[in-house]
């Protein structure tokens, strides 16, 4: 299983930082040169993205971030590999990360997209079903609700297909991938959570995306609407995780932290 990570050329601390952290660990990382905001031009992203989402514009940030995941997708149906998996730079792995990025023997046949990573606050909680025990001490539990980022996760060469084939994209990644509410390919990719979590983005570390998320977070009618229609998706899913939860079908599970 080959293992990507993510990188833009000018951060040069970051590549250094994944390697030294790879050597540490025992693990083969190849880079993957990210799209970089500060150089694409409108003509180079507007081609790939809708001008407008369920959760609102994508920022150009973010935009390159999706395509820099895309790169990885590709390389993974060009190599004809089963799975591959993708890292984001400022992930810290844990010193158990080997033993689920070593191999994929221990992933269930049929598995299509394996989150990896704890994202959010140290209390998070994810509505998970179905658990299957995969060997190390470890678990996968299937995602009922949403659990966003996407700074580490396996996934299939079949999922990476069904994600090349998109030809305009309304979310940002990590909802795409892990957000039940908005994407309407989750229930095809019926992405699983490891538990426990063996990554997780570094909290001081500055995103080098956020500069062009600001704008979008001035308090006006526009933000006023953008956060009244995410209420509402977040809503459509309430009477389906009720009753997984009412049945004893899933529960909600504390997301360990690395």
């Amino acid at each position: 299983m080959e293992l990507y990570f993510i990188n833009l050329s000018r951060r040069g601390d970051r590549r250094e930082a994944m390697e030294t952290q790879a050597r540490r660990l025992g693990l083969n990382l190849s880079r993957l040169g990210a799209l970089d905001a500060r150089e694409a031009g409108p003509e180079e992203l507007d081609r790939w993205f809708e001008k407008n989402g369920p959760l609102g514009m994508i920022p150009k940030g973010d935009q390159c971030c999706f395509l820099s995941h895309r790169l990885a997708w590709k390389r993974l149906v060009e190599s004809g590999d089963a799975y591959a998996a993708v890292l984001e730079d400022d992930v810290d792995l844990s010193p158990r990360a080997p033993l689920v990025l070593q191999n994929e023997d221990w992933i269930p046949p049929g598995t299509e997209l394996i989150k990896l990573e704890h994202y959010g606050p140290a209390s998070q909680s994810v509505l998970l079903s179905d658990f299957k025990d995969v060997g190390h001490g470890f678990r996968l539990g299937q995602m009922r609700s949403r659990h966003t980022g996407a700074a580490a996760y396996i996934l299939s060469r079949h999922a990476a297909a069904l994600l090349l084939a998109i030809p305009r994209f309304d979310l940002p990644v990590d909802h795409l991938l892990f957000n039940p509410n908005n994407s309407k390919l989750f229930a095809r990719l019926r992405p699983w959570q490891l538990l426990p979590t063996v990554a997780r983005q570094q909290q001081d570390a500055q995103s080098d995306i956020e500069g062009s998320r600001v704008g979008l977070r001035k308090f006006d009618l526009t933000y006023v609407k953008r956060e009244l229609i995410r209420f509402g998706y977040d809503l459509k899913l309430l009477p389906e995780q009720f009753m997984l939860l009412a049945t004893g079908k899933a529960k909600f599970t504390r997301v360990a932290d690395v």
